[in-house]
């Protein structure tokens, strides 16, 4: 930290990184676990129908994928405040809009396109802000050198935390203010993001831009000289098909199955998140002792128990504990890619690359969605053991990989 003796334009105030990193990054966080988990609950309101539920979730995601083929070039391009700033305002605009049109249109068939629009541009636009929020971290974590991780574990923390708060807080609006009432608060925590988004931290950018649609091949070719990391994104990739078919399922199991509210599905979500937390704080320190490998091994053995459990459970209780060792372990495993993601892209390639990567990590989850839309609901159980299965085997191949890898052990050891 610097003195804070000389000229007022030379300070560097101690609140840099919270005000311009966190605080953004807290309230992108919150639009975001808010948009993720209560539209599919709104469509579940809406419709009473879980083929329409997971296809609501199938259609939040696809255009997200979608939007990962510009954003990390658009960010590499005009830098992270810019990106940020236009796509938090424009998602405030949208949930504006659907909140004054909703109670105007009759029920059926108007009301349920008007809720699948909402879902498809509200996460394009979600994914834009969240790519942007993301390259700003990246480029505050190579500014501390060998504390990254910790940087990491931060923003880690911060979006746990809002996915701690948002499923809860939207599912009780959504019980007891209806969909004006959660879609306004979506709307306050993205114009708080479009008024905290700081000019400082945008990415390093070449003379030269490349094409937008080039950032796609720009991250794969950089993604294929880091086998590392490759793996690493191979076996999350192969979990998160796992995970994202739990989020879609929930609230069909909680709603229907075991019969209770949709207030009940969103404190599953805050419960997973606090445990999630648990252990990014657990985690921050244990790599400092044992290395990343050896953490990430761990993480990812409690993950694909977790998962291979909840076909077991038969209570709402049950239910909501397996899931959170499942998230725990989530956890866990996404500080050893963000850290290691962090020391191994080149910041001039870092915002494409970030987004191929997470464009990897996410093809599964409008998988899970069409899974939920056409396996009948008895069998969702068969589905996730199956899964469950796919997950254990993805991630004990890409850890046992990656131990074997030359090179890397000053960032896994």
């Amino acid at each position: 930290m610097r003195s804070r003796v000389g000229p007022r334009h030379a300070r560097r105030p101690e609140s840099t990184m919270l005000r311009g990193i966190y605080l953004p990054r807290s309230m992108d966080a919150g639009a975001f676990a808010m948009t993720t988990y209560g539209i599919p609950m709104l469509v579940l309101a809406t419709t009473n129908s879980a083929s329409l539920t997971g296809l609501a979730f199938a259609l939040e995601w696809l255009p997200r994928l979608g939007a990962f083929a510009v954003a990390g070039a658009m960010v590499d391009r005009h830098g992270t405040s810019c990106i940020l700033r236009l796509a938090s305002a424009t998602r405030a605009a949208v949930v504006v809009a659907a909140a004054l049109a909703l109670p105007q249109l009759e029920s059926g068939l108007p009301t349920t396109i008007t809720v699948m629009l909402l879902a498809t541009l509200t996460g394009v636009l979600t994914e834009f802000s969240y790519i942007a929020a993301e390259t700003a971290g990246g480029v505050a974590s190579r500014q501390v050198g060998e504390r990254a991780h910790r940087v990491q574990s931060v923003l880690l923390g911060i979006d746990q935390v809002g996915t701690l708060a948002g499923p809860a807080v939207a599912g009780l609006l959504l019980e007891y203010t209806g969909t004006a009432g959660m879609l306004f608060t979506i709307a306050v925590f993205s114009l708080l993001a479009c008024w905290l988004a700081p000019p400082q931290y945008a990415p390093g950018r070449t003379e030269t831009p490349k094409p937008v649609l080039g950032g796609l091949r720009t991250g794969w070719t950089t993604l294929c000289s880091l086998p590392a990391l490759g793996w690493l994104v191979g076996g999350l990739t192969v979990s998160n098909l796992a995970i994202g078919l739990l989020q879609a399922a929930t609230p069909v199991i909680v709603v229907q199955q075991f019969g209770h509210s949709s207030a009940d599905v969103g404190l599953i979500w805050s419960v997973a998140a606090v445990a999630s937390l648990i252990t990014v704080a657990v985690c921050r320190r244990a790599i400092d002792r044992w290395g990343l490998w050896l953490v990430g091994a761990l993480c990812a053995a409690i993950a694909a128990c977790g998962c291979l459990a909840v076909s077991l459970t038969h209570t709402y209780t049950a239910y909501l504990v397996v899931i959170a060792v499942l998230m725990a372990g989530e956890g866990g495993m996404t500080v050893v890619l963000r850290t290691l993601r962090s020391h191994l892209i080149p910041q001039t390639v870092f915002g494409a690359t970030l987004s191929l990567t997470i464009l990897l990590l996410l093809l599964p989850f409008p998988l899970a969605g069409v899974l939920v839309a056409t396996v009948p609901p008895a069998l969702l159980g068969h589905a996730i053991t199956g899964c469950a299965v796919v997950q254990a085997l993805g991630l004990a191949l890409a850890f046992v990989r990656l131990r074997t890898l030359p090179g890397l052990r000053g960032h896994l050891a």
